[in-house]
């Protein structure tokens, strides 16, 4: 098996001498200024055109060959996100063993497959879906793909296929992930929290899967912010979410909700289950400690949870609200506790 391509590893870069040349004499008596609010006509700013100097080299990415085939989904919830085509077959849908996972409920769970043939060419196969595979506005059953053709899959699902090198490959990944992340904590953030939330709270209704949303608020961190200033709060929230990462599983989602609050969405955990690993969180943040002014402060975290089953006619906003409202029950009760009962 080989070993996973690290999209944000560093580039190699080279240098193109650039040909010298003599600065042409600057106009005698002629400095060029920005003139004050003031009428005093001897403010100026920046440098003149003789004082500034020229690098004589300029550094440009080496470019390297197209030979990477990507698919880019450019609609439902997962807008944006690439998948590299690195192997001869890649099976598109949304069940767990598909290799480019596509969360839609249009999707079927093995929906179409996509082979590298022996000539480098790539062909498209559906798998006898539901909704079926389109090649621009054609249903097709196997047809072969040309770079930029648009796949829809079922009535939601658009993606793009295509041929890059590995420079815009990581640049298309990047951008990916700052529309997804928090870009303090590397968190995901809350629009990617909602839209993961209403889906998973769909999925878990109709396979009847255990489902747990945790609430997570610091405690007294406004006081944080106003005794040592936002840099030190800055700080707080790093370690609060890096230690919060390291309790939970890859099938986990943790997102920044807001401020000081952080939500964890836990799949396939009942509210038992839930409120152990909630314990096991705080317990770990209190041990987190970190100096500022010589002095050294702690950090405590309070965490209302709510299962699927406490709102059995609810949706994602019941189920968050209710997650709310057992934070603030912690928080009266005490703060630096877990509430997992109450409206």
């Amino acid at each position: 098996m080989s070993t996973p391509k690290d999209p944000f590893k560093t580039r190699k870069l080279k240098t193109i001498p650039m040909p010298e040349r003599e600065p042409s004499p600057p106009s005698a008596g002629r400095v060029s200024t920005y003139g004050p609010p003031s009428s005093d006509s001897t403010w100026q700013t920046g440098e003149t055109a003789a004082e500034r100097t020229t690098d004589p080299a300029l550094t440009v990415p080496a470019s390297g060959p197209k030979d990477r085939a990507t698919l880019t989904v450019l609609s439902g919830m997962n807008a944006g996100q690439v998948f590299a085509m690195d192997g001869t077959d890649h099976v598109i849908g949304r069940g767990t063993e598909a290799d480019v996972w596509v969360e839609d409920g249009g999707v079927s769970r093995r929906h179409a497959r996509i082979t590298c043939r022996a000539d480098g060419r790539y062909v498209i196969e559906d798998l006898g879906s539901t909704n079926g595979t389109f090649l621009g506005a054609t249903r097709v059953k196997r047809a072969e793909l040309s770079p930029g053709d648009r796949i829809q899959l079922g009535p939601n699902i658009v993606v793009r296929f295509a041929i890059t090198d590995d420079a815009e490959e990581e640049l298309q990944r990047r951008l990916y992930e700052s529309s997804i992340r928090d870009p303090l904590t590397r968190c995901y953030n809350r629009k990617y929290l909602s839209e993961r939330l209403t889906a998973e709270v769909a999925y878990s209704r109709r396979h009847r899967v255990k489902l747990s949303v945790l609430m997570m608020d610091v405690d007294d961190f406004k006081l944080t912010n106003d005794t040592y200033g936002h840099l030190a709060g800055d700080m707080v929230l790093r370690l609060v979410s890096a230690q919060i990462m390291r309790l939970i599983r890859v099938e986990d989602l943790l997102a920044r909700y807001g401020g000081e609050e952080f939500v964890l969405l836990a799949r396939s955990t009942g509210k038992t289950e839930a409120t152990r690993l909630a314990e096991r969180i705080r317990e770990a943040v209190a041990e987190v400690s970190f100096e500022i002014d010589d002095k050294t402060l702690g950090v405590t975290l309070s965490i209302g949870v709510a299962a699927l089953p406490d709102v059995p006619d609810g949706g994602p906003n019941e189920l968050l609200a209710l997650a709310d409202a057992r934070l603030y029950r912690a928080k009266r009760e005490g703060k630096n506790r877990v509430c997992a009962e109450g409206e």
